[in-house]
């Protein structure tokens, strides 16, 4: 797939999925916006890296996303956007009496807001360019539920809803919108909590992975930053212009049960 010429806008791309769904399109050709709510010297040395190493054009825009105007400001300060990726999340896990209201309504603002936000703004872009794809990172937890994480999985939920509008609301243009749904991702904030588990358990690398945080994903394998990265330039290509207002789901079969 051949994405030069497209801007690719991604949401929380300063590492983890983001970052690596940023890589693949830009190694398809396509110039990148990354983004996160941090403006460090790392962001922009990042943005130079990637754009270096694949030959295209790389910047990196600060945008709180739990504002927003601040989200809506990103694709405007983008200036154009072909493909966008809504990927920006946090998480917080507590029972719903106990749940800090501050975290639910940023979970809420950031995971969800957001992207109807950013979906406002560069739908009219994709109009004028004649093309236009949105991939909404959701969750397996958009199909599913787990205790203790109220507004996540409300969040992730309401992804998948809007995700639905939004490609009923583009079905006659050229235009899709999808929302991909990971079970656990091996990114790198999840390998370091790894070996806190093999201590907290006793376990080794291992069991820990397949016992404790793989107890819900059949496959007992992680989904790969690669994967997500390869699924997201497939959406973009010709091939998936009739994949519109779905999940495609990378759980390993969690949501199969």
């Amino acid at each position: 797939m051949n994405l030069k010429g497209k801007t690719a806008v991604i949401t929380g791309s300063n590492s983890g999925i983001g970052l690596g769904i940023a890589r693949a399109l830009a190694g398809a050709g396509a110039d990148v916006v990354l983004n996160s709510y941090t403006d460090r010297d790392e962001d922009h040395a990042l943005a130079r890296e990637l754009g270096a190493e694949f030959g295209v054009a790389v910047r990196y825009i600060r945008a709180d996303l739990s504002k927003g105007a601040e989200a809506r400001g990103l694709i405007e300060e983008a200036g154009a956007c072909d493909i966008l990726v809504n990927n920006a999340g946090i998480q917080q896990v507590a029972p719903i009496p106990e749940f800090p209201v501050e975290k639910w309504d940023a979970i809420l603002a950031i995971m969800l807001s957001s992207v109807f936000h950013t979906t406002a703004v560069a739908l009219p872009m994709m109009r004028a360019a004649g093309w236009g794809r949105i991939i909404n990172v959701s969750s397996a937890h958009g199909l599913r539920a787990s205790p203790y994480k109220s507004a996540y999985v409300a969040a992730k939920h309401g992804v998948v809803g809007l995700t639905k509008v939004t490609a009923l609301e583009t079905a006659e243009e050229p235009i899709t919108c999808n929302a991909l749904c990971p079970g656990y991702v091996l990114t790198p904030l999840v390998e370091a909590q790894i070996p806190d588990t093999m201590a907290q358990y006793g376990l080794d690398r291992e069991q820990a992975i397949r016992q404790v945080i793989l107890e819900r994903q059949p496959s007992k394998d992680f989904a790969t930053l690669e994967q997500l990265g390869g699924t997201a330039v497939f959406l973009c290509s010709d091939h998936a212009a009739q994949i519109t207002g779905t999940t495609l789901s990378m759980d390993g079969g969690w949501t199969a049960k």
